[in-house]
């Protein structure tokens, strides 16, 4: 046997045992690489079910990254830009959206970005939870009905919105202060407070709300996640913003 090939087998079998180790290691990365926040007038709320919760529709690592990295990035971003910027530090997300032609130009673009991320993700967390799905229960069920044609129609109409969006973006129900439905699909983190609209519930169509799970299947995401839906959060919500409390 030569040199060589003693070499590559101890290399082979060295890479082997390698490998061995990383897949037994505790898949803690994601958690590890999260970024860190600036302290500052914004943070990320607190979700009501661990990164687990939502399996097997929405898988684990995509939970951690999505809400631990992305979500973090807008936080932090915010808290950044607070800093130098008091108009930023002293009005709250939605109060910014809302008043966005309102901040200095240099700004305008950052809050657009990063707080229409920070207010669409924390709609996000709080419209989905496990041992949920089904069909919508109370007043969301009979607005749904009269306003977006019945649970059925109003699925099919959504799931349509969100596979016609173009790269990244968001398909929303907005509510206005008389109970009124409809369906809005809106590009990159854009967020219908931008408009002066109340948002009852929205899904995330950026590519890093499913691939490590459906890959380019986002029609079969859309499917999927009607069965992480918490109706009765949205019942809150849709009350909420016909008392017209619902800031974000």
């Amino acid at each position: 046997m030569t040199e060589f090939s003693v070499f590559s087998r101890r290399a082979v079998l060295g890479l082997g045992v390698g490998a061995l180790a990383a897949a037994a290691a505790p898949r803690v990365w994601a958690q590890a690489t999260a970024p860190a926040a600036p302290t500052g007038p914004f943070s990320l709320p607190k979700r009501a079910y661990e990164p687990n919760a939502l399996e097997p529709h929405i898988d684990t690592t995509t939970m951690d990254i999505h809400y631990n990295r992305h979500h973090a990035a807008y936080v932090a971003a915010l808290n950044n830009a607070a800093k130098d910027n008091g108009v930023i530090a002293k009005a709250s997300v939605g109060e910014l959206l809302a008043d966005l032609n309102q901040l200095p130009e240099s700004v305008r673009t950052l809050v657009r970005n990063n707080g229409g991320g920070h207010a669409n993700h924390t709609m996000f967390w709080e419209v989905m939870g496990p041992g949920a799905g089904g069909a919508p229960t109370g007043d969301v069920a009979a607005a749904i009905t009269k306003d977006l044609g019945g649970f059925d129609k109003f699925k099919a109409d959504f799931e349509a919105a969100g596979l016609r969006v173009f790269g990244s973006g968001w398909v929303f129900v907005t509510v206005d202060k008389d109970g009124k439905l409809a369906l809005l699909a809106k590009p990159n983190q854009d967020s219908p407070i931008m408009e002066k609209q109340m948002v009852l519930l929205g899904n995330d169509v950026w590519e890093h709300a499913y691939y490590l799970k459906y890959q380019n299947r986002r029609a079969d995401y859309l499917k999927s996640w009607w069965n992480v839906v918490n109706w009765t959060k949205v019942n809150e919500r849709y009350a909420a913003a016909k008392a017209g409390k619902l800031a974000i």
